[in-house]
C-alpha cells in the first residue's frame, strides 16, 4: 500500500507539473503576443499622426522644422526614438533620444519604402529587445522617404519572465496540497476500507463474522470489487451453512436432502451426460423498467428445485421467453448464461406469435386441459386451432432441445408439465439415445373424463415417448394407466406400473413435489407473532384478534368461494368470532382475459363485498381480499402470523401453499385447515382435514383451530414440519433425476444411425 502510494503521488505530481507547464507555455506566448500587438498599435497611432505633421515639410527646406517635429517625441514611454529618412535612407532629422554612436540608416526598413507600406520588425540590439517600425513618406503621391519609430520592448521579455516565475510558485504550492490531499485520499478512502475488507475476510474465514453488508458503504469506490467480494462472501457463507448443516444432521443421525447434497448426487448420476429441462416458465426473465432492464425470478418452486442442479453440471433450461426485454439480453442462438451475478448454466429462449402463445397456453392449456383435469365443475374448451398452435409450439420447443442437444451424447431431458405432452414423442424420436422424463404438475382424471379430449390418443402417444413419467400421488398414476389401457393398443405391467407400446418401454411412479425448508426449528418469542399480526391488520385498516389466511391464484380450482361461504357460515354459527376473526385472502390475479377466470374474479370480489356488507362493524370486517402479486417475503408474514391456514381446493395435484405454511412456521404454531382433495392431504395428515363443498362442516374445523390447546397445536405442526423437512423439494429432485437414470435404455443400432441423420438435418 506506501508503494501504491508512493506511486500515486509521483504519478500526479509529474502530471501535474507536464499540464502546469504547458499551460503556462500558451499563456506566455499569448501574453506576449499581446505586449507585442499592443506595441504595434501604439506606434502605429504614433507613426500616423507624425507623418500628417512630417510631409508637408518634405521639400528639403524646411529641415529645422523637421527636426523640431520629431524633437517633441523624446520622452514618451518607450520610446527610444523618432527618425525621418529620404528615399536614400539617409537620415534628414532624428529625435536626441536616438544614441548617437547608432546609424540611423541601420534602422531603416527598405521594405516600407520598396513596397509603400508600413512595416515592424522586432530586433534585438546590444543585448535588448527593440521594435522598429517605419511608414512610408509621401510629396505628390510619390514616395519620398520614411519615418522610422524606435521603441524598447525589452519590457515584453521581463513581463513574461515575470509570468514565468509566477507559474512556479503556483505549481509548486499546487504540487504540495496535491500530494498532502492524496495521501488523505488513499488512506481515507482506499486504504481505510482495503484494510477494513481484509479484516473482515480474515474474520469471515475464520468463521467469526455472518454477513458483508458492514463494510459495503467503505467500498464505494470500489465497487466492482466490493460486488465480487459479497458474491465470493455469500458463497463462502452458504458453503459453511451446509456444511455445518450436514454435520449435524450426521451427528443427529438424519438424512436431509439439501441444494449441495442434490447437486453432488445429480453430478454422479449423471456422470457424462447433460441435462436439459424444458418449461413454460423461464427461471429468469428480463423486463424494462425505465431506461434499465433487470432480471427477475418468479417465485416458483421449480427453479428452487432444478436450480442446484442445472448449476452443479452446467446443464440448459429451454423455456418461453415472455418478458418484454428478453430479446435484447440473448446472444445470436437466442442463448445466456444464468444466473446473473454468477452464471453457471445455459437458458435458451423460445419465441412464441402472440397468436400461438393465446392458442397453446391460453387456450388448449388452460382452457382445455386443465379444466379437463382439475374436476371442478368447468367446462373443458377445445378447439382445433388451439390443438394446431398446441402442436406447432411443442414442435418449436422440441427443435430447440435438439438443437441444443446437438454434439451431447445420451442427453437426460426433464420436460415440465402438461403444456408439452407431445414433446417427449418428438424429441424421442430424433434421439432415442436420449432418457425423457415428463413430471405432469395437475392431476390426471378417470378415464371416462379424459376421454372428453377430442385428442386424446396423440396426447397419450406423445407421452408415452418419455421413459419416465411422473405425478404427483399413486391415484393419478393408475388413473392415467387406467386411460392408457382403454385408450391404446400396449401391454401394461401393473406390478411394475410399466407401459410398453411400439417396442418402448415407459415407467409411471409418483414423486409427491414439496417446498424447501430450513433445518432444525428455532423458537421466537411468542408476542412477535401477535405484534406482527396487529401490523398486518393495521395495514388492511382492520383491528382483530384472530388471523386466518389464504393465498392463491384467483382460479376456480382453488375453492375460494366455498371458503367464504365457510367463514360466513363460521360468523352466522359462532357470533362469539364476530369482530374478533378476520381472514385475509391474497389472491394473485391469474388469466384474467380467459373469460371464466376473468368472471370468477368478479364473483369472488362479489362475494367478499357481500359478506362484509353482512357483518362488517366500525374498524373490523370478516374478509379482507388483495387482489395483487405478492412476492415470498410478503407473504411469509401471513403465513407466521395467521391463527390458521385455509387450503380449500376442490382438486389440486399437490397444492404447496398448505407446505409453504407449514415450512414457515418455525414457532411450531398456526393449524393448517386443508382440503382432502389436494395431493398434499396424503402427506401432511396432520392438518385438518375437511371437505371443502361441506360448508357446514368446514365452518366447524375453522372454529375447532381457533380453539385448539396450544400443545395439540404445537404436536401437530411439529409432525408436519418434520413431513415436510424430509420429504422437500431437493429429495423431488433427487428421486426424479435419479430414477431416470437408472432407467436402462434399448437403442436399436439401425434406428440410432437413422435418428441422427434426422436430427442432423
Amino acid at each position: 500500500m506506501r508503494l501504491l502510494s508512493v506511486r500515486l503521488i509521483v504519478s500526479l505530481i509529474l502530471g501535474v507539473t507536464l499540464v502546469s507547464l504547458l499551460s503556462t507555455y500558451y499563456e506566455v506566448r499569448r501574453e506576449k503576443q499581446g505586449l507585442r500587438n499592443d506595441l504595434e498599435r501604439r506606434a502605429e497611432v504614433l507613426g500616423e499622426s507624425l507623418v500628417e505633421n512630417v510631409e508637408p515639410y518634405l521639400d528639403g527646406k524646411s529641415l529645422k522644422q523637421l527636426q523640431k517635429i520629431v524633437g517633441r517625441f523624446s520622452n514618451r514611454e518607450h520610446l527610444v526614438g523618432v527618425a525621418i529618412l529620404n528615399a536614400g535612407l539617409e537620415p534628414i532629422a532624428q529625435s536626441a533620444g536616438l544614441p548617437q554612436q547608432i546609424k540611423v540608416k541601420s534602422l531603416a526598413l527598405p521594405e516600407a519604402i520598396a513596397d509603400n507600406k508600413k512595416q515592424s520588425h522586432f530586433i534585438r540590439r546590444d543585448g535588448r529587445l527593440q521594435n522598429i517600425y517605419a511608414l512610408p513618406l509621401h510629396r505628390n503621391d510619390e514616395v519620398v522617404g520614411e519615418l522610422v519609430i524606435v521603441h524598447d520592448a525589452d519590457y515584453i521579455d521581463a513581463q513574461t519572465a515575470h509570468v514565468w516565475r509566477e507559474t512556479f510558485l503556483r505549481v509548486l504550492i499546487l504540487v504540495v496540497l496535491i500530494a498532502f490531499v492524496t495521501l488523505m485520499i488513499v488512506r481515507w478512502s482506499i486504504a481505510g476500507p482495503i484494510a477494513h475488507a481484509a479484516q473482515w475476510m480474515k474474520s469471515l474465514r475464520t468463521g467469526r463474522v455472518g454477513g458483508f453488508r458492514a463494510i459495503m458503504p467503505d467500498l464505494d469506490l470500489l465497487r466492482p470489487l466490493a460486488r465480487e467480494m459479497e458474491t465470493l462472501a455469500e458463497s463462502l457463507t452458504a458453503a459453511r451453512s451446509a456444511a455445518e448443516k450436514e454435520a449435524q444432521l450426521r451427528e443427529a443421525g438424519e438424512s436431509l436432502w439439501t441444494p449441495e447434497r442434490l447437486s453432488v448426487y445429480v453430478r454422479g448420476k449423471l456422470g457424462n451426460s447433460h441435462l436439459f429441462v424444458v418449461s413454460n416458465r423461464e427461471p429468469y426473465s428480463h423486463i424494462r423498467r425505465g431506461n434499465s432492464v433487470q432480471a427477475v425470478v418468479p417465485a416458483s418452486g421449480l427453479v428452487t428445485a432444478l436450480e442446484p442442479v442445472l448449476c452443479a453440471c452446467d446443464g440448459t433450461w429451454v423455456a418461453h421467453g415472455s418478458g418484454d426485454a428478453d430479446l435484447e439480453t440473448v446472444d445470436g442462438k437466442d442463448c445466456l448464461r444464468v444466473p446473473p451475478q454468477e452464471p453457471k448454466y445455459t437458458l435458451r429462449r423460445v419465441w412464441l406469435t402472440k397468436e400461438e402463445e393465446e392458442g397453446y397456453y391460453y387456450g388448449f392449456a388452460n382452457e382445455g386441459l386443465w379444466p379437463l383435469c382439475h374436476i371442478a365443475h368447468t367446462r373443458p374448451m377445445f378447439r382445433v386451432s388451439d390443438w394446431e398452435h398446441y402442436c406447432r409450439a411443442n414442435e418449436k420447443f422440441a427443435k430447440a432441445v435438439l438443437e441444443e442437444m446437438e454434439g451431447t451424447e445420451h442427453p437426460v431431458l426433464l420436460v415440465q408439465d402438461y403444456h408439452f405432452a407431445l414433446l417427449p414423442r418428438l424429441v424421442k424420436k430424433a434421439r432415442p439415445d436420449a432418457r425423457v422424463a415428463i413430471f405432469w404438475h395437475i392431476p390426471w382424471p378417470n378415464p371416462e373424463t379424459f376421454g372428453i379430449c377430442p385428442w386424446q390418443r396423440e396426447l397419450l402417444e406423445g407421452l408415452l415417448g418419455a421413459d419416465l413419467i411422473g405425478f404427483h400421488i399413486q391415484s393419478h398414476c393408475t388413473s392415467f394407466l387406467q386411460t392408457v389401457d382403454r385408450t391404446l393398443e400396449s401391454r401394461i405391467d401393473w406390478d411394475h406400473f410399466t407401459v410398453n407400446r411400439e417396442n418402448h418401454r415407459t415407467t409411471v411412479k409418483p414423486f409427491p413435489i414439496s417446498v424447501g425448508i430450513s433445518g432444525p426449528s428455532v423458537h421466537q418469542p411468542e408476542q412477535n407473532a401477535y405484534l406482527d399480526r396487529a401490523t398486518l391488520l393495521q395495514e388492511s385498516g382492520v383491528e382483530a384478534l384472530f388471523l386466518g389466511v389464504g393465498v392463491d391464484r384467483v382460479d376456480y380450482t382453488k375453492g375460494i368461494l366455498e371458503r367464504f361461504l365457510a367463514i360466513e357460515r363460521m360468523l352466522e354459527k359462532y357470533p362469539v368470532y364476530q369482530q374478533k376473526f378476520t381472514f385475509v385472502q391474497i389472491g394473485a390475479p391469474s388469466r384474467t382475459h380467459i373469460k371464466r377466470y376473468h368472471d370468477f374474479l368478479a364473483d369472488v370480489q362479489a362475494e367478499s363485498e357481500r359478506i362484509n356488507w353482512r357483518f362488517q362493524t366500525g374498524k373490523w370486517k370478516p374478509i379482507v381480499f388483495l387482489n395483487r402479486q405478492h412476492n415470498h417475503a410478503e407473504i411469509e408474514r401471513y403465513y407466521r402470523a395467521a391463527d390458521v391456514c385455509l387450503v380449500t381446493s376442490l382438486h389440486d395435484g399437490m397444492n404447496l401453499v398448505a407446505k409453504e405454511f407449514v415450512a414457515a412456521r418455525d414457532d411450531e404454531q398456526g393449524v393448517l385447515i386443508l382440503s382432502r382433495f389436494t395431493g398434499a392431504a396424503r402427506e401432511l395428515r396432520d392438518a385438518v382435514m375437511v371437505n371443502p363443498y361441506d360448508i357446514e362442516r368446514t365452518a366447524d374445523a375453522i372454529r375447532y383451530a381457533l380453539e385448539m390447546e396450544p400443545e395439540a397445536r404445537t404436536a401437530r405442526m411439529e409432525r408436519l414440519r418434520k413431513v415436510v423437512r424430509e420429504q422437500n423439494i431437493y429429495r423431488w429432485a433427487g428421486n426424479l433425476i435419479g430414477d431416470l437414470c437408472d432407467i436402462r435404455l434399448e437403442i436399436p443400432r439401425d434406428a440410432r444411425a437413422e435418428n441422427r441423420v434426422v436430427a442432423a438435418s
